[in-house]
């Protein structure tokens, strides 16, 4: 999935909860995590989000992480090392978090569909959200009768959930 599809069904809802949304692609064709490390991707990513908050004056305490699938993997990944820097993380359907250190502890927001074929929901997102619970972190967990996908509801509880004191 690339940046534009992505893009598509978030647009309306971070216009109703008054986000602003930067949506990158990876620098290969999978992100680098997944193929054995952080490297190009990061650079790339703090390179963008560096661009934006100066572009459009953004507060670096109200900065949130999130993704799709592999990027939902990737969100979390950096979000947990980088908790510091990322107050929230958004992760819709997520197949794994493997940060390379912990750093704070971000609130969570992770979604699954419990049909989901690509990134099945047993081998996936409940174990995934009941270790992290175990570590401690803030999670609202969303489970939806569907597959691979961001639902529109889900994606709107999601903003409303990063826009939230």
């Amino acid at each position: 999935m690339n940046a534009r599809q992505t893009l598509r069904p978030l647009v309306a809802a971070a216009d109703d909860a008054g986000l602003a949304l930067l949506v990158p692609e990876s620098r290969g064709d999978t992100w680098d995590v997944i193929l054995g490390g952080f490297g190009p991707d990061v650079t790339f990513i703090d390179a963008a989000l560096e661009r934006a908050q100066s572009a459009i004056g953004a507060d670096g305490d109200r900065l949130s992480i999130g993704g799709v699938s592999d990027g939902a993997s990737y969100a979390l990944s950096l979000g947990i090392a980088n908790g510091d820097r990322f107050g929230r993380v958004v992760a819709f359907s997520p197949g794994f978090a493997a940060p390379p250190e912990q750093v704070g502890k971000p609130r969570l927001f992770i979604s699954h569909g419990v049909h989901d074929r690509v990134l099945p929901i047993d081998r996936c997102s409940r174990p995934l959200v009941a270790s992290l619970r175990e570590g401690g972190y803030d999670i609202e967990y969303r489970e939806f009768d569907g597959g691979h996908e961001m639902p529109e509801a889900i994606v709107r509880a999601a903003f409303i959930w990063v826009t939230s004191a």
